[in-house]
């Protein structure tokens, strides 16, 4: 991380926890469209079908999962591979300019592959790929199958991975409805959605976004979710109409001048979040958020948990488990937790639970997720 030596403010984690919360609406829940807090908080991860309901559930007033599930089905929002080659739900608007923003490390991403594509025409590939599921939405094995009669030699991974790289790929509907998810398949964003992609922006205004929604941030905060590099130069041309900070260790800090930055005291309510959420992936220093203690807590192999916000920072895991008769969140702190934290961490999964569940009772309990 870069360092300075200025005479900058410092900002302690604990400043930039509050002011990160505020920004992602985890302060206190936002009276906005679900659309609109998709398309301030830059996309969603959306790696599985629920994350992205139960980040909105956290952070937005009178959310209801069916009004997300509306917008995927009017194409207002999409589900599309972006930002570090993972899916993200996004606006339509953001779907057509970011990913032409990340194209050059998709492009990269093939390097990883290119045994398994050694004599492959890449351009004609995307051509062929493209006719493919612009025809009809296919899926990643029908893909495969298709493009191994043009390269039979070739590995059938690396076939799939080079088109979902070389072309904006949307899932289509029913995959990501809420309660009729489908399996995934793929068409370009440009078909779905009927009008071009756009030319390839200028990193400028995400930058300026990244920081509304994520910041005060360093410039390797921003390449570590984005997934793209040398983004120093960017910050610079923009200094002058940003603010400067330090954090604890002496980083620099840029953020938006007139960006909230609340006291490091301002209370922050107990917040249950999806595995991956955005505020856990969107900085390279994640201690404003995650304790040295506790890093890799919220993961154990390939398998990533739901997490638990006490006092804005990292403090266990949680499991849903729902039938027909009875909806039960599992709570596992990491550490102890007061008789009124108990209470309202308890307060604040059953809010969660009468946004995502229809079963006709409900149960908190704190022990043991158990980890696969």
């Amino acid at each position: 991380m870069t360092k300075t030596t200025s005479t900058a403010p410092v900002l302690s984690a604990r400043e930039l926890n509050r002011a990160t919360l505020d920004r992602q609406l985890l302060l206190r829940r936002a009276t906005m469209a679900a659309t609109d807090a998709v398309e301030h908080l830059v996309g969603l991860q959306a790696q599985n079908v629920k994350p992205p309901y139960y980040a909105l559930a956290a952070r937005l007033e009178g959310f209801a999962p069916e009004e997300l599930s509306a917008a995927m089905e009017s194409r207002e929002v999409v589900r599309i591979v972006t930002m570090r080659s993972t899916i993200h739900t996004h606006t339509a608007d953001d779907c057509l300019t970011l990913r032409p923003l990340v194209q050059a490390a998709r492009e990269r991403e093939l390097y990883g592959f290119r045994h398994g594509l050694a004599g492959v025409d890449l351009d004609r590939l995307t051509a062929i790929s493209r006719e493919l599921v612009e025809t009809e939405p296919r899926t990643m094995k029908q893909l495969r199958e298709a493009l191994l009669v043009e390269w039979p030699d070739a590995d059938p991974l690396a076939l799939a991975i080079a088109a979902r790289c070389r072309l904006p790929l949307v899932q289509v509907t029913p995959r990501g409805l809420w309660g009729r998810s489908g399996q995934v398949a793929l068409t370009t964003a440009e078909h779905w959605l009927g009008r071009p992609t756009e030319p390839a922006p200028a990193p400028d205004a995400t930058v300026l976004r990244y920081l509304a929604a994520f910041g005060p941030a360093s410039v390797k905060d921003m390449q570590a979710w984005a997934g793209l590099t040398r983004l120093r130069e960017v910050f610079e041309r923009l200094r002058p109409q940003l603010v400067t900070f330090r954090d604890e260790h002496g980083v620099e800090l840029f953020d938006l001048p007139d960006a909230p930055r609340p006291d490091a005291d301002t209370p922050a309510p107990p917040r249950l979040l999806p595995e991956f959420d955005n505020l856990l992936l969107s900085h390279s220093d994640r201690s404003r958020v995650v304790a040295a203690d506790y890093k890799g807590r919220s993961w154990q192999g390939n398998q990533a948990y739901c997490t638990l916000l006490v006092d804005g920072f990292l403090e266990g895991i949680w499991r849903l488990e729902e039938s027909p008769d009875e909806a039960v969140i599992t709570i596992e702190p990491f550490g102890t937790l007061s008789k009124r934290q108990r209470e309202e961490v308890a307060e604040e999964a059953t809010r969660m639970l009468s946004v995502l569940s229809t079963a006709s009772s409900y149960d908190i309990r704190f022990g043991t997720v158990v980890r696969g």
